[in-house]
């Protein structure tokens, strides 16, 4: 089959490799009909994560139709649509008993399909313990609908949740890339008074506005200075950093009222300084660290009530054979990209512009 690999650092290429089969009864492999490529996979891309395995096939934002089983898995039978969850983990141990599933302590717990194990940019994918990394697909939601989500939804999800919101809240949103959108989608599903998001793209702010309308928006230069004229209390109440730049650790605590959660989403590159004198006083609770996606099938159900939908962040479409380009688009941001969905062999299709 083809499979999109790391090769070495800055170099991915779409080889045939065999296809992956059952080695352990609570296995599942699946056909994998529609995928994405996350910033993430940028980040091994650029050496940004050193646990990441030179040979493993990339990708971890797919859905598909179970192909086979283990003999142990009781969820999920072949033929079944299913999402497939970025994290693998056993259900089990200590961290995944209280829904830190990031903390697996599983050999392959926590970020491993296409880091440390072989993922899905490929047309099969080996996902372990089935049971907890699959969800089934509710026969009234398309696959576009449910891509996002096993990933950048389920991030958004968590990020909303941990971040205690509150219906008179100030939510300040730094980055509006795919996960910024999700992490916004979710968040507004909590009712605050207001939200504002910050992004420095200007088509990813027209995009916002857009789509969103009664979100407030802003640049990084000036916000500050806007979250001090929309806020009630001197900042915002929540922050939620998702950008991941080299200022917006720094924008985020700078931005939060005393006494409020900032919550970090975002990989960084680079390690971040965190100033305890400069912020001394303002007795801000940070939260931080990967999303823990246990909470795909309320997701799901969420979609398919119509409360939650990212099939606008679809802008580009590519079949596997030309994933690389598809990369190439996706990396540099042209063509008004913002999610790429990587689709059976069909020509390329741009859905829209922003």
């Amino acid at each position: 089959m083809k499979a999109l690999t790391y090769i070495e650092h800055n170099h991915f290429a779409l080889l045939d490799k065999p296809e992956p089969e059952i080695i352990d009864p609570r296995d599942a492999v699946v056909r994998v009909t529609l995928g994405s490529i996350c910033t993430s996979d940028l980040h091994i891309k650029h050496g940004s994560v050193p646990r990441a395995v030179p040979g493993i096939t990339v990708g971890h934002e797919m859905v598909g139709v179970v192909e086979s089983v283990g003999a142990a898995v009781k969820t999920v039978r072949p033929g079944d649509r299913v999402t497939v969850n970025v994290e693998t983990f056993c259900g089990e141990c200590y961290f995944c008993q209280h829904g830190w599933v990031n903390n697996c302590t599983d050999p392959d717990g926590g970020w491993a399909l296409g880091c440390r194990i072989d993922g899905g940019q490929a047309e099969l994918v080996r996902v372990p313990y089935a049971d907890q990394g699959l969800n089934k697909i509710p026969d009234s939601v398309t696959n576009e609908q449910a891509l996002f989500v096993g990933d950048i939804l389920a991030t958004g999800f968590w990020a909303a949740k941990i971040s205690e919101i509150k219906s008179e809240d100030t939510v300040l949103i730094i980055g509006a890339g795919p996960t910024g959108i999700c992490t916004l989608l979710c968040a507004a599903l909590k009712e605050p008074k207001r939200i504002i998001v910050c992004e420095k793209d200007p088509a990813r702010l027209t995009f916002v506005r857009e789509h969103y309308p009664k979100v407030l928006t802003c640049t990084p230069e000036e916000c500050e200075g806007f979250v001090l004229l929309n806020s009630d209390h001197g900042g915002a109440d929540v922050v939620l950093e998702v950008a991941g730049g080299k200022d917006t650790f720094r924008l985020a605590w700078r931005c939060a009222r005393p006494n409020a959660i900032v919550t970090v989403v975002a990989l960084y590159d680079e390690a971040q300084t965190l100033p305890l004198p400069e912020m001394y006083g303002k007795n801000l609770t940070f939260k931080t660290g990967g999303v823990d996606g246990c909470d795909c099938a309320e997701i799901l159900r969420l979609i398919e009530q119509g409360k939650l939908d990212t099939t606008p962040l679809i802008t580009h479409r590519f079949p596997l054979s030309e994933i690389e380009e598809a990369y190439r688009i996706f990396e540099n941001r042209l063509d008004g990209v913002i999610k790429v969905a990587i689709t059976a062999d069909k020509p390329h299709e741009k859905c829209g512009t922003v």
